[in-house]
């Protein structure tokens, strides 16, 4: 089933034609292009820097990703400023995309029903709220997904269904700052962003915390600019039938 391992300790942990590896690589020439460098210079550094840890997640249910996700905020200060938690599904067929969306959605509300750890109180429950944030074992975390779906928005594309577990202090001085040297990088990433993608920025990206911006809309972005719909008012309150995998 997995745990959550060091980009540096792949190669020893699974054979070279295991879709471990496979998919691993893809995200690696990703980061690392220098012919087409990735938006994200945070990304990039993360990996070169070996602060990313990965995790290849089969089955992928809420609770076998919720243990790992919490044995990894117990360490991530350890691991650098810039760490964050690379979750991979095995590969499979191509799906469209809203399937990927809600397969996201579906995992980060199982997380949460079965969360031990009361939410942080200065973080609404309530998604529509511009400081909501998906939280687990008590930490506000930014989720990003990357999914073979995407073509278009080629920084959102990945080999297979690719969440980004990023908690929510990486970004304290970073990116959540009005600070004219946080403003530049910011702008510099869109500008990167313009150049990489096949379609334009989106245009809900926004700060954390601006009264304008909601979290829950960059969580998963598809190809056209539309502002997706979150399909939960609030996550960890619906018992959902069907508990077992996310396929």
């Amino acid at each position: 089933m997995g745990n959550h391992i060091s980009v540096a300790d792949v190669e020893d942990h699974y054979p070279e034609q295991s879709w471990q590896r496979l998919v691993f690589a893809d995200l690696k020439s990703t980061l690392t292009s220098t012919s087409r460098p990735f938006p994200c210079v945070f990304g990039a550094s993360a990996i070169k820097s070996r602060q990313l840890r990965v995790a290849f997640v089969d089955p992928l249910t809420p609770d076998h990703l919720g243990s790992i996700l919490r044995d990894y905020l117990t360490h991530a200060r350890d691991y650098g400023r810039m760490t964050s938690l690379v979750v991979f599904a095995r590969p499979g067929p191509v799906r469209d995309m809203k399937s990927y969306e809600d397969q996201l959605w579906t995992l980060l509300d199982g997380m949460e029903r079965t969360d031990t750890t009361p939410r942080p109180p200065a973080i609404p429950a309530e998604i529509d709220h511009p400081n909501w944030e998906f939280c687990y074992a008590g930490e506000p975390i930014f989720v990003s997904c990357a999914t073979p779906a995407h073509v278009l928005r080629a920084s959102r594309r990945s080999a297979t269904f690719m969440a980004v577990f990023q908690p929510r202090w990486i970004f304290k001085g970073i990116m959540d700052s009005d600070e004219p040297a946080v403003q530049r990088s910011l702008h510099n990433i869109r500008d990167r962003i313009m150049a990489y993608d096949a379609v334009p920025v989106f245009p809900y990206l926004g700060s954390y915390g601006n009264p304008e911006a909601r979290e829950h809309v960059q969580y998963f972005i598809y190809d056209t600019n539309e502002r997706p719909a979150c399909p939960f008012h609030q996550l960890g309150q619906t018992n959902r039938p069907n508990e077992g995998e996310v396929a």
